[in-house]
Parts: C-alpha cells; structure tokens; sequence
C-alpha cells in the first residue's frame, strides 16, 4: 500500500481530510524542540492503545505510536494544529474527569473505550456540520495520528496487514476473499 493510499483510507475511516498530510508527502519540516512532554506522549500511546489494542496481533503501544504522533505533528502540523492537538490533551482530561473524577490516565481500559466512543461521536458530528474553515476537532487528529503511526509502523504493516518482504515478483491483481487481512 502506498502512502497516498494509506491517507485515503484514514481520511475515510476518521471522516476527513488527513491534517498535514501535504507536507507528509513532500519530507515535512523537521522543527526545532518538542512540543509534546512525555506525558503527552505517554498518553497518545494510552489513546492509540485504546484504538488499537494488543489481541492476539500487536497494538498501538507496540508500535510505539505515541512517538510517531509527536514526531508527526511537530514535523507536519502548523502551530495552529499543534495547539489544537495540545489543548485536546487538556479537553480528554476534563472530559474523563468530568465524567470518572480521574485524568484519562487513571481510567480503566473500558472507561477509555467508552470515553472515546462519546468523544469520537461528537467529532463526527462536529466535522460534519462546521465550515471549511473551521479547525478540526482534537480527537479527529488524534485518531488520524493513531492509525496513520499504526499502520506505518513494522508491527502494524507486518503483523497486522498481509506483508511479503521486497524484492518479490509483481502482481498487479491478486484476487480478494472476504476476510482476509489488506496488504501493507
């Protein structure tokens, strides 16, 4: 799978456009400090995770996605995006703690299941009725973030997708059978 149609496919599944995926495609620009602390990053991985979790194949924190999601947005957001992103942060945990008393953090893995169902059903609805200026909704980035850091990663594109290491001979149509996994 290509990187244009990874995007896609992640546009599709979060309900958008990828934010920052024009400068993905050309390098992105690496900038100087981090933005993001340990704890924000520790949890992108908790969020991811929560997304993305470790069945009998490898989850979101096994990919180290919480890295990627930093790394990602200090190289391929704007700063307006990246406070956008930073501040979902800060609105995640007011939400857990208006709805469990605790930071999302301390959440059990249900109540993150079930705080993010809520969360992403309101982004949703939110992409779907703001104007094209509008910024997007935290969560939507971070979704993007999680399943683009995924599925890029060597865990997400070979244990998860069906991945045949190059070289290899070329085919140009192999035909689909239902449930089977899509290829890296």
């Amino acid at each position: 799978m290509e990187r244009r149609e990874l995007l896609k496919m992640i546009a599709l599944l979060t309900g958008g456009t990828v934010i920052g995926a024009d400068l993905f495609l050309s390098g992105c620009n690496t900038k100087a400090g981090n933005y993001f602390s340990g704890d924000d990053i520790a949890l992108f991985d908790e969020v991811a995770e929560t997304i993305i979790p470790k069945t009998d194949t490898p989850g979101a924190k096994d990919a180290e996605t919480g890295k990627f999601m930093a790394t990602y947005a200090m190289g391929c957001y704007d700063e307006a995006q990246q406070k956008i992103l930073l501040d979902g942060i800060q609105q995640l945990n007011k939400a857990a703690n208006k709805k469990y008393a605790v930071t999302f953090m301390q959440l059990t893995a249900l109540q993150k299941e079930e705080l993010l169902t809520v969360i992403d059903k309101e982004a949703e609805t939110y992409n779907t009725s703001k104007s094209e200026q509008a910024p997007p909704h935290y969560f939507s980035l971070m979704k993007q973030l999680a399943l683009l850091g995924f599925f890029t990663s060597k865990p997400g594109a070979t244990k998860v997708l069906r991945y045949i290491p190059v070289p290899g001979k070329y085919e140009g149509c192999i035909d689909y059978k239902k449930g089977e996994t899509a290829w890296a």
